[in-house]
């Protein structure tokens, strides 16, 4: 159970952005969250699940923009399940 509440390290580039965050990014929140992020380091991670190939985005649309804002190559990320329908 330690393993699952662990961060790790996940390049950008194998980060997939779904459809569903479309039309809800805000440039303004973005910009807040790099400066917080430039004083205080990401103090929570983003959560993202594997599929085949990438990994996917599930939760921190604004976190992962701010850090690719910030000219980063990595993000901390929770790495969870998906959700068996």
């Amino acid at each position: 159970m330690d393993n699952l509440m662990r961060t790790v390290p996940v390049k950008l580039a194998e980060i997939y952005v779904p459809s569903r965050f479309d039309g809800t990014l805000d440039p303004a929140k973005v910009a807040t969250l790099a400066a917080d992020i430039l004083e205080n380091g990401l103090t929570t991670p983003i959560r993202l699940r594997r599929d085949k190939t990438r990994f996917v985005l599930v939760a921190g649309l604004h976190r992962l923009e701010a850090v690719r804002a910030l000219g980063e190559l990595t993000v901390d990320a929770l790495i969870v399940q998906a959700i068996k329908r």
